[in-house]
């Protein structure tokens, strides 16, 4: 990892919430939640600074962390980064909202492609590095988590580093033994825990506001093999309350409703009420 630079505060904030204007709302119902603007200006860095130079997949990209790393090189506020950025997400509308801002912007290192994790990982071996920010595992033990690493592990052929964000809080009993699970998992698929940044993260969550999250940094071993071809997940212990109590995956994909206003206030969001002169 490269050393940090002094960054544009200014022009890094700016530019974030740029990209939150385009990002889609949150599918609480699929675990869905949203990093808080500041913690994503400060994540965006590191990871640029991390996989500077690298072939990067997220596995799941709800924050918008890719376009935000794209965007800040891009507009030169930082001078490193991934030479090429895919998000794999089965939310349509996060696709399309990647693709939209990469166009626009001529962020030409960004893609997004339709995926849902539990099917077999279309582009194994093609990536350096991997980043997740999944489902974090409160109901299920963490299997949730291991799902998505796994996939990281496939995008990287199992012999490159990932970044996994997850539930980090001292308070709280399931943040610690998922963070265990998630450790030994890494270490019996051929991968050590190279860093740990704990609870740097904050979130809109409305039901635990003070939850925080870590950067779990693995890397592989140099004697890693990959176990086989990726194939689908179905077995019901790894699918059960995935993204959260009783929510058994039942949605391949999220569909996006095609329209002309992106980024604008829908319609059935609002009524005007007219001035008595209007009525």
């Amino acid at each position: 990892m490269t050393d940090p630079k002094e960054v544009d505060l200014r022009a890094a904030i700016n530019a974030i919430s740029d990209v939150v204007q385009n990002r889609p709302r949150a599918l609480r119902v699929f675990d869905q939640i949203y990093m808080k603007a500041g913690d994503m200006v400060l994540q965006s860095e590191l990871v640029a600074r991390w996989a500077d130079k690298k072939r990067l997949a997220f596995i799941g990209d709800g924050d918008a962390i890719s376009v935000c790393v794209g965007y800040l090189q891009n507009r030169k506020i930082l001078d490193y980064g991934p030479s090429k950025i895919t998000v794999f997400d089965f939310d349509e509308r996060i696709c399309g909202a990647v693709k939209r801002f990469a166009e626009k912007e001529e962020l030409t290192q960004l893609d997004a492609k339709l995926y849902n994790c539990l099917d077999a990982f279309p582009e194994s071996a093609c990536f350096d590095y991997f980043y997740t920010n999944p489902p974090w595992g409160a109901s299920n033990e963490g299997e949730s988590v291991k799902v998505f690493a796994q996939r990281g592990m496939e995008a990287v052929g199992y012999s490159g580093e990932g970044m996994i964000v997850i539930a980090d809080d001292n308070e709280l009993s399931w943040p610690k033994r998922v963070l265990a699970r998630i450790q030994r998992f890494s270490i019996d698929s051929g991968f050590f825990v190279q860093k740990m940044m704990p609870q740097i993260h904050q979130y809109h969550l409305d039901d635990a506001p003070n939850l925080r999250s870590c950067n779990l940094v693995i890397k592989a071993l140099p004697e890693t093999r990959a176990p086989g071809l990726s194939a689908a997940i179905t077995e019901a212990v790894r699918l059960e309350n995935f993204y959260g109590r009783s929510s058994t995956p039942r949605v391949r994909y999220v569909r996006e409703k095609k329209r002309l206003d992106y980024g604008k206030a829908h319609d059935d969001e609002y009524e005007l009420e007219m001035l008595e002169a209007e009525k």
